[in-house]
Formats: C-alpha cells, structure tokens, sequence
C-alpha cells in the first residue's frame, strides 16, 4: 500500500523524515512516497484531503479536523523561541499596530500567534523565503520570519521585534505549537497506528543516528553552514518531536482556543491525536 507523505523542503523535516526516505526502518509493507512542498501549499492541499499523511500548522488543523487528527510524534514545538517578526528598524510593540507586515500565509501558526499578540495589522502575504526581502525592499513594514531564516536574519541587518515563542511562553508557560503531522482517519485504525509507529520510529532513528540525519537534512538547509543547520534541527526536533507530551498536547488545545476566542478561527476545535 501506498501511502503519500508530504513535508517541508528544510532541514529540520528532512531531518525527521530521513530514516523513511532512506529505507532505514521496517515499514511493514507500507511504500512511502514524500512529496517536498512549502507549508502553507501544504496546508491548502490538505483541506483538499489529497494527502493520506502530510506535515500542516497547527493553526491548520482547526480546519481539518473532520478528514485528518493529528500523529502524536512529529511535532515542531518552540521551547521558548520560535517564529520572529523582525523590522529594517528597533520599533517598540506598540508601534507595530496597523504596520504592514509580510507574513507566510494566513493558515500558517505564526499568522495565528502574531494575530493573538497584535491583532491589528495589513497582513502582506509573501512566500516564507522572501519576508525578508520584502522587508529590505519596502513592500512590508516588518516581517514574520519561519524557517531558518530565524537564526540568520540579523545578517541581513534586521532587527528583532518580538518572538513569538518567547510571548507564548511568558502569557502561558508553555511551548508554541507550529507544526504537526496528520494522518487522514479514513485509512482506519490499524494503517494510520502503523503510520504512527513509522513516524516515531524515524525521528528516533535520526536522534540516534545524528551524523547520517544531519548529513541528508543539509540538502535542505538553504545555505546555512552545517553548525547552524544542527542548531536549527536541535530547536525543532527534540523530545516534543517524539510526543506532545500532556503539556504539549494542552498547549495545542490552548492556542486553538485562544484562536477562537479571538474570532480568528470561527469554531472551538477538540484536538484528536493518533497513538503508535
């Protein structure tokens, strides 16, 4: 059986994934087959439900719930760091209000966080790998920065406004929920828990196995040298990785509700998370 995996073209997914691509781990007669595509074309393919398994931002999985839940490993979590609106110039939080920012799309988690820290402003969508660009250029007043353009951006001369993950944190004690893996319910119980165990068991493979990991993921790692591209995978797969944990699965309900109080998801959202 077939089973279509898409993710991220960077290096902490390629990381993660690396053990599925490479044939590494029993697969129990399942063939994947990855398909590499930016998140927020990811998430609009999977409204579709065109993907049996597919990486997605939380703020996405508000409206997905009926076709997909959410793998229990696979995670990207911000422990206190995570996507970063950053600005040609220092500017205090209030003076972001009703600035242009230019944001990686209006599914994406960091949309989501940014509108709960600021709820006004002219959203500017541009794809993740030219915010920065747009910033430069003057086609955005700041920039909402994913990726691993959140360990570079100073290089380019620009400044840190506020980070989201570090927000989150203080309001909630808890880390931010970006991404997540979703597998689609109608393949039935036992292919989406086979699923599951695969998935866990490639992020395990890679923790233990960092050289090869990290070797793969660096075809993906946009530039960056090799130290920073593990500091990169280091922020998004850890242990949060491997399970949510009871605090990261609280943190997911936390922010989806915070979401719908603030009328930027337009229903109240019950997480349903698939064990191995």
């Amino acid at each position: 059986m077939k089973i279509h995996v898409a993710h991220s073209p960077d290096s902490d997914d390629a990381f993660m994934f690396y053990a599925l691509a490479e044939g590494l781990i029993d697969t129990e007669g399942l063939e994947y087959v990855h398909e590499l595509q930016d998140i927020e074309t990811l998430n609009h393919r999977a409204l579709r439900g065109e993907l049996e398994v597919s990486a997605v931002s939380i703020h996405a999985f508000a409206f997905l719930t009926e076709r997909y839940a959410l793998l229990s490993s696979g995670a990207s979590m911000g422990d206190r760091y995570g996507p970063r609106l950053v600005s040609g110039t220092p500017q205090r939080r209030e003076e972001i209000r009703g600035k242009r920012i230019a944001i990686p799309g209006f599914l994406t988690s960091a949309y989501l966080a940014l509108r709960l820290y600021e709820p006004t402003f002219d959203a500017v969508v541009t794809p993740f790998d030219q915010v920065e660009d747009a910033v430069l250029d003057g086609r955005a007043d700041l920039g909402l920065i994913i990726h691993e353009g959140q360990l570079t951006y100073a290089e380019r001369g620009l400044h840190l406004i506020a980070d989201m993950g570090e927000w989150w944190y203080s309001e909630t004690g808890l880390p931010l929920p970006l991404g997540g893996n979703v597998v689609r319910k109608d393949l039935g119980a036992d292919i989406t828990a086979k699923i599951s165990r695969h998935l866990k068991a490639s992020i395990t493979y890679a923790l233990s196995h960092r050289v090869g990991a990290l070797d793969h993921a660096m075809k993906f790692a946009r530039g960056l040298e090799r130290a920073k591209a593990d500091e990169f995978v280091g922020m998004y797969v850890n242990d949060w990785t491997l399970d949510y944990g009871e605090a990261g699965r609280r943190s997911v309900a936390l922010f989806l509700e915070r979401g719908a109080q603030a009328g930027i998801i337009p229903h109240r959202v019950t997480p349903e998370f698939v064990a191995p």
